[in-house]
């Protein structure tokens, strides 16, 4: 790993010549100076933001998981996640042709219960477990579709979308760009003949999310937008399905507004989205199952104000919002959003000076969510930073040790 920032500058100084941009040049369109730039390509400087390596990837032309080298290099055995990644790529890929699946397929109600299984794995952050369920499951849902009509036909489709979307967002985490595209466009077709009123919107909530891949922050806020309109009315209805993705929605709008540099927008949209947790809390029904599995609450509405403040380089805010954050709220929380959470707070902590509370973030953040952290760029990034920091104030200890003992004399 203490290569491997290093290897990244090298990436970016490559793919800069290979399009004959001059430091000076790229330094401009990031807002950066040219020094900064070289600094970056001899490793010196960790691309510490999303937000930022998205932003150097998208002016160089190329994929960040390019760029970083992700999937990471890592045992046979940590690798055949990508087997099954394969086999969900030839679901996806043949989405219009009959499956190939033995026997009569279960309904949808059987299959729903399935998907809670997704759920469960979700909230463990075990992508990889994940990709190995999608396979078989993907080809049932679509044998339904085969064999069914009217409502049934409709949830099938809707099993489909929902199965993309866990596809996607373990792609996400273990860096498959083309599963990650290849089920955002999947989701949209299926979400679109479910009948769902809802899923249109969570799939395109997907796109958004990809739209930061290529840092067009603009079109992730107007994309965010007209999926927040197609809910806006059920919404205002109370519907608990509408009232969580308009929430979801208005939070993945505060992250593109943030790494935009639209402080104030990006403030509102987490204040939209706390009254969605209101409006969500003050629900009296009967319990509504989370069928498209979105993680909204009072709580991940506070963890994501957090990352808004580190998107904008406000680590002293981020950590006063952090004390003020009960542990409780945290802890209620799925594994993946708290493996999210204790990142940010350890880069927060280490950009304040404190390694050692840095560390401690990030190893709970370890405990956690190993899966996810282990191959999140940001949480690698803020290790080798952790890293270095050390080494510079071991030399400097030994060199201060040296003189003392005259060893040079």
């Amino acid at each position: 790993m203490l290569e491997e920032a290093e290897e990244i500058g090298r990436r970016v100084r490559r793919a800069r010549l290979r399009l004959g941009i001059p430091q000076a040049d790229l330094a401009s369109a990031l807002g950066r100076s040219q020094g900064w730039v070289s600094k970056m390509e001899r490793g010196l400087i960790e691309l510490d933001r999303v937000g930022l390596l998205n932003h150097v990837a998208a002016e160089l032309h190329i994929h960040p998981n390019d760029l970083i080298g992700r999937p990471y290099n890592s045992s046979p055995d940590e690798n055949r996640w990508q087997v099954a990644a394969s086999s969900i790529l030839r679901e996806l890929r043949r989405y219009d042709l009959t499956p190939v699946f033995d026997g009569p397929p279960r309904p949808a109600q059987q299959l729903w219960r399935e998907v809670t299984r997704l759920h469960r794995l979700r909230d463990t952050a075990s992508n990889v477990a994940i990709l190995h369920v999608l396979p078989d499951l993907f080809r049932e849902a679509r044998a339904l579709v085969e064999v069914s009509e009217g409502h049934e036909r409709e949830e099938a489709y809707a099993i489909y979308a929902v199965c993309c979307k866990f596809a996607h967002t373990a792609a996400h985490a273990l860096g498959h760009p083309e599963l990650v595209a290849m089920a955002c466009e999947r989701a949209a077709w299926s979400a679109r003949l479910s009948a769902d009123p809802v899923l249109p919107a969570v799939a395109d909530w997907m796109r958004v999310w990809d739209m930061w891949a290529t840092a067009d922050w603009a079109d992730a806020l107007t994309l965010s937008d007209k999926a927040i309109t197609s809910v806006q009315q059920a919404y205002e209805h109370g519907e608990p399905l509408a009232v969580r993705a308009w929430g979801t929605l208005q939070l993945r709008a505060a992250v593109s507004a943030a790494r935009a540099g639209r402080a104030s927008e990006a403030e509102d949209r987490i204040g939209y989205a706390k009254d969605a947790a209101e409006h969500m809390g003050a629900y009296a029904g009967a319990p509504v199952y989370d069928r498209h599995s979105l993680t909204f609450s009072a709580g991940n509405v506070q963890i994501h104000a957090i990352s808004v403040a580190m998107e904008l380089g406000q680590q002293g805010r981020a950590l006063e919002m952090n004390r003020r954050t009960g542990l409780a709220l945290v802890a209620s929380l799925p594994h993946s959003r708290q493996g999210h959470h204790h990142m940010d707070v350890a880069r927060a902590w280490l950009w304040d000076g404190n390694r050692d509370k840095a560390l401690a973030e990030l190893e709970t953040a370890e405990r956690i969510a190993p899966q996810l952290v282990r191959n999140h760029p940001i949480a690698r990034s803020t290790l080798r930073s952790i890293v270095y920091a050390e080494r510079g104030v071991t030399r400097a200890k030994l060199r201060s040790m040296s003189d003392r003992f005259h060893l040079d004399g």
